[in-house]
This record gives structure tokens, C-alpha cells and sequence, in this order.
């Protein structure tokens, strides 16, 4: 069984930078693509990167040169750093298994001054 658990979220004001953490277990986490999203109230959820086991990434428009996905395939963690943080940033954001169809349980980021 997948589980995917996020960490590292929080407050931060506008400009400022935060790192969310997923560490993954129940899958051969370095065979398969990961990916980020995110849910702002009120809204859908949406892509914000992902990765492919080879290490390509890509993302949404909205916050490319600014965020920053990777992974570490000796640890089964898949990171996203994010910098110059905008208000509308804030969301929960969610860890996703594409393959696996699994989520984490999401972990909050607001950006408020």
C-alpha cells in the first residue's frame, strides 16, 4: 500500500521561501514519476510540478522560475522549494503518485504579510 506524507509547510510573507517535504513508502519509489499539486479554497485542484523517474521536470505557468521540484531516490522523498512566494500561492499542497493513483494527506502553506 503507497502512503505518501507531506511536511515542511507553514506561514511566510510575501517574497519569502518555504520547502515541502513527501516521503513515500509502499512503491519502488525511483521507477515512477511524482508530481505536486495544489488546492487553494474555493478552487480546483491543480498541477503545479512534476517529475519523471529520469529526473525531467516540468511546470505550471504560474509558477515557473520560482518553484523548484526535485527528488532524491535514495531517500524516497520528492521535494518542492518555492521561493519569491506570492499570496495567491496559498494552498494545500498535495503530494500525487500518478502511477499509483495515491495521494498524501496535503500540508498547508499561506503566504500573508
Amino acid at each position: 500500500q503507497v502512503q505518501l506524507v507531506e511536511s515542511g509547510g507553514g506561514s511566510v510573507q510575501p517574497g519569502g521561501s518555504l520547502r515541502v517535504s513527501c516521503a513515500a513508502s509502499g512503491m519502488i519509489f525511483r521507477f515512477y514519476p511524482m508530481a505536486w499539486y495544489r488546492q487553494a479554497p474555493g478552487k480546483q485542484r491543480e498541477l503545479v510540478a512534476e517529475i519523471t523517474a529520469g529526473g525531467n521536470t516540468d511546470y505550471a505557468d504560474s509558477v515557473k522560475g520560482r518553484f523548484t521540484i526535485s527528488r532524491d531516490n535514495a531517500k524516497d522523498t520528492v521535494d518542492l522549494q518555492m521561493n519569491s512566494l506570492k499570496p495567491e500561492d496559498t494552498a494545500v499542497y498535495y503530494c500525487y503518485a500518478p502511477r499509483q493513483a495515491s495521494w498524501g494527506q496535503g500540508t498547508q502553506v499561506t503566504v500573508s504579510s
